[in-house]
């Protein structure tokens, strides 16, 4: 082999060692092992961070927007559709367990904050939220006795005027915290009649005090809920008084809330999977564990 073609080859094996061994980032990805720092710091936060597929820590990418959904069970189970919808396009994460009532949002957010956010974790999370997707409401129309659902001897976990007062204190919070990103409040979803431990109509009373509070602030995006969903409960609820939707019905929420937040990041939604799409990623992603 001559000198030449000897100083040729050396040049073609650095460039393929610098492939595979130098970080990088290739078509918004980043091609390395990521935050370990992060990682552990976010599977301290849950149980559930490191066992439940819509909990799992989210890797962000510098070059893409990064959204961020806060909500309960209606949103835990939407929340896959979002990201499946934004795949490549925008990095998705969700509190780190069920956000409950406006009692618990801004307890959940600071532990999310000083657990994961530079100054607070060394080498922790150093980007700006772009998009926050919020709800709060179904577990403060409820009412609870010993732990349980039940509407005829438990007592509301907010009144109509806590709830206010907390929106009020949420949004101080969120424009103080993150005043970069772009707020995007979720209407309540439906309660349908028969549900043991919350009133039919609550949901729309609970509301109209919410929207009351982000008229007051006009730059906060409402994305109504309530509204595209009371015909999606009707055929996809998960049974007779429940606030719950099957697959499906979460699946169109997902494409709804993503519709939403595009217009916000302007990026086009890719069509997202079918129900059986992500519930095998998610069997597959929870029986590793």
């Amino acid at each position: 082999m001559s000198s030449l073609s000897r100083r040729e080859t050396l040049k073609t094996l650095g460039a393929i060692a610098c492939v595979l061994f130098f970080p990088l980032k290739s078509m918004g990805k980043t091609i390395n092992k990521g935050c370990d720092v992060c990682r552990k710091a976010w599977s301290n936060l849950s149980k559930f961070a490191t066992k439940r597929y819509p909990f799992r820590y989210i890797e962000p990418v510098d070059s893409l927007p990064k959204v961020f959904i806060y909500g309960d069970s209606i949103s835990i189970a939407y929340t896959e559709y979002v990201r499946a919808s934004f795949e490549d396009k925008a990095c998705v994460f969700r509190i780190y367990e069920n956000g409950s009532s406006s009692n618990e949002f801004i307890k959940k957010m600071e532990a999310m904050r000083q657990a994961m956010f530079q100054p607070h974790l060394s080498q922790g999370w150093d980007f700006e939220w772009d998009v926050i997707h919020f709800n709060v409401g179904l577990h403060d129309l409820k009412y609870v006795v010993d732990g349980k659902l039940d509407k005829q001897n438990g007592t509301q976990v907010s009144s109509m005027e806590t709830y206010e007062k907390n929106l009020r204190s949420i949004i101080n919070y969120l424009k103080a915290k993150y005043p970069k990103a772009k707020l995007v409040f979720a209407t309540t979803t439906p309660v349908p009649e028969g549900e043991r431990g919350r009133n039919a109509g609550d949901a729309k009373r609970y509301n109209t005090i919410a929207l009351r509070v982000m008229n007051d602030h006009k730059d906060i995006l409402i994305n109504d809920l309530y509204k595209f969903s009371i015909p999606v409960l009707e055929e996809f609820a998960v049974g007779p008084g429940n606030v719950h939707f099957k697959a499906e019905g979460s699946r169109l929420q997902g494409i709804e809330v993503a519709r939403v937040i595009s217009d916000v990041i302007g990026v086009k939604p890719i069509i997202c999977p079918t129900v059986e799409t992500i519930k095998e990623r998610s069997s597959q992603y929870e029986r590793k564990i």
